[in-house]
């Protein structure tokens, strides 16, 4: 195959303009193109008088070999890469020695679906319910105001990823393709082909729910087992080596080797690590507002006359600044079309988040518009330890509970007010769609000092790339501090604790992912890399 890239199109092209510019630009001829696939579909939106689809294609030649040649100096002509995923072992036979994976996250999921297609029947163990069940715990708060603390956006099956835009491109290097395995587990269990190429794919959380049903059910048909409920509440160790986990009943479950694949949210998990000594260290994090205008405004800004175009559907964006007290302001999980939604997994704490579904049609475009603060700014300050992080995220939390009313309302300002530095009273044109409701007043009090001065100088900057993103009528919500662990559980080479041998910290609430996609393949490579481990050891008598 030979990979053909930077290929531009109008947007209205007709189907067949693809094959018609494959043959000219490479200069083919007749019957020379055999067949061709869309490896990625992206758009170059810099003029926005003239929009095009810009595609990567890998084709299928009759003399590939003459064409690379003739193409050798062409630096968007070459052989198209392997892109295959291909398991690093096989569970040895007579294999007992069965792995634990500890959260059913996007990264829990693709390694325990990674090791069960090598055979070794992983059992899962996740604090929260079923994703049926889930959604009826979480529509709870959002339309009744009452939390289940076991159950919400943050525990259950699917993990934090499934109340989101369903995100699904990352930033990460992924050498071996990891990613394309994601995207293709994802397709075969009922998400839509276009996933594999378009630019920024997402799925959106009703079509998720029913994707995780099929990657558990396929999970369990090759023997693994997934167990709801199930809250692990301390680690067996010994000389240095995890030999098993305790439950939240009582029950021990006796193991050499577990996946620990926690979300950023998985509080009282950390506090056992820590008292169990397990090697964990602070790292940055951010904390902000979500910002919520009409789509309209954004589409608009982005697409210029093809706002509101059936193959484009709603516009993204993504923006930084760097503030005059030193701090970084930027754009998190943007969500076109869709809702900031309450995400707390606590009492008496406010916590948002962003969402999409699929069609992405709702009136506003949302956005975290977080600072990136470190372990200096901790409570304590790095001196503090591991956990001084979560000590902030939960000061801010409830602060946040306090100024909407105590009743999980979160505290919102128009940022027009937020601007000019006073309290909002009534709303303009632009209505929030965070649930159970907002209450209106002055933001300035749920974070830092240092927060609210780079976030109230970063707004008006932002509008001079987007037009109207300063518009006195959007809306601000607080608070967003989950953006991403506040620690790293960290691990060496081989995947496995520094200090806890056995112990394979993975995804995001072990500092080692952001997204589902990152999280997803961060599941496979320790999946690997347990896997390796297992089969060089021989199998239980």
């Amino acid at each position: 195959m030979l990979r053909l890239t930077e290929l531009q199109l109008p947007i209205e092209h007709p189907p067949e303009a693809l094959a018609a510019a494959i043959q000219k630009r490479l200069r083919l001829p007749d019957g020379a193109l055999l067949g061709f696939t869309v490896f990625k579909r992206s758009y170059d939106a810099r003029k926005k008088s003239e929009l095009n689809f810009v595609y990567t294609v890998d084709c299928e030649l009759r003399d590939e070999a003459a064409i690379l040649a003739k193409f050798k100096e062409d630096r968007h002509v070459g052989p198209a890469p392997d892109t295959s995923y291909k398991p690093v072992a096989a569970a040895p036979v007579g294999h007992a020695n069965r792995p634990l994976v500890i959260g059913f996250g996007p990264c829990g999921i693709f390694a325990a679906l990674a090791l069960a297609q090598m055979g070794f029947r992983p059992i899962v163990l996740e604090r929260g319910k079923a994703v049926r069940q889930r959604t009826q715990d979480t529509w709870g708060l959002w339309r009744g105001s009452v939390l289940n603390p076991a159950s919400n956006v943050q525990f259950g099956e699917g993990g934090a990823g499934l109340f989101s835009d369903g995100k699904l491109y990352s930033q990460v290097k992924d050498p071996k393709f990891h990613g394309r395995k994601v995207l293709q587990e994802f397709v075969k269990a009922g998400a839509p082909e276009e996933i594999l190429y378009v630019s920024k794919p997402h799925i959106g959380t009703f079509r998720l729910t029913g994707v995780v049903t099929r990657m558990r059910e396929e999970i369990e048909s090759l023997g693994g087992e997934v167990r709801f409920q199930q809250q692990v509440t301390d680690l067996l160790v010994e000389d240095g080596h995890l030999r098993g986990v305790t439950l939240a009943g009582g029950e021990t479950l006796r193991a050499d080797h577990v996946i620990l694949a926690l979300g950023h949210s998985a509080r009282e998990t950390f506090r056992m690590l820590e008292a169990r000594k397990v090697f964990m260290e602070a790292k940055p994090f951010s904390v902000g507002f979500r910002v919520e205008h009409p789509q309209s405004v954004i589409d608009r800004a982005r697409l210029g006359r093809y706002a509101g175009h059936p193959l484009l559907g709603a516009a993204d964006y993504k923006l930084v600044h760097h503030a005059a007290n030193g701090r970084s302001v930027y754009s998190f999980c943007m969500c076109p079309g869709g809702t900031v939604v309450a995400a707390t997994s606590e009492p008496n704490r406010v916590v948002t988040n962003g969402m999409s579904q699929y069609s992405r049609n709702e009136r506003n475009a949302n956005a975290g518009i977080v600072v990136g603060i470190s372990p200096e700014d901790y409570p304590g300050g790095v001196a503090a330890g591991p956990l001084a992080g979560i000590a902030l995220q939960e000061e801010l939390e409830s602060r946040a509970y306090l100024l909407g009313g105590s009743n999980y309302q979160a505290p919102a300002q128009l940022v027009g007010d937020f601007i000019a530095g006073k309290p909002s009273t009534t709303l303009g044109a632009v209505e929030p769609s965070y649930k159970p409701g907002v209450l209106l007043g002055d933001l300035a009090p749920s974070l830092p000092e240092y927060a609210i001065t780079a976030i109230r100088e970063a707004l008006p900057a932002f509008d001079k790339q987007i037009k109207g993103f300063a518009m006195p009528d959007a809306v601000l919500t607080g608070v967003e501090t989950r953006t991403s662990s506040p620690l790293r559980i960290t691990r060496g080479e081989d995947y496995q604790s520094l200090n806890t041998r056995g112990l394979y910290p993975a995804g995001e609430g072990a500092g080692y992912a952001g997204g589902i996609m990152s999280a997803g393949i961060d599941g496979l490579r320790v999946a690997e890399a347990l896997a390796l481990s297992l089969q060089s050891r021989p199998a239980a008598a």
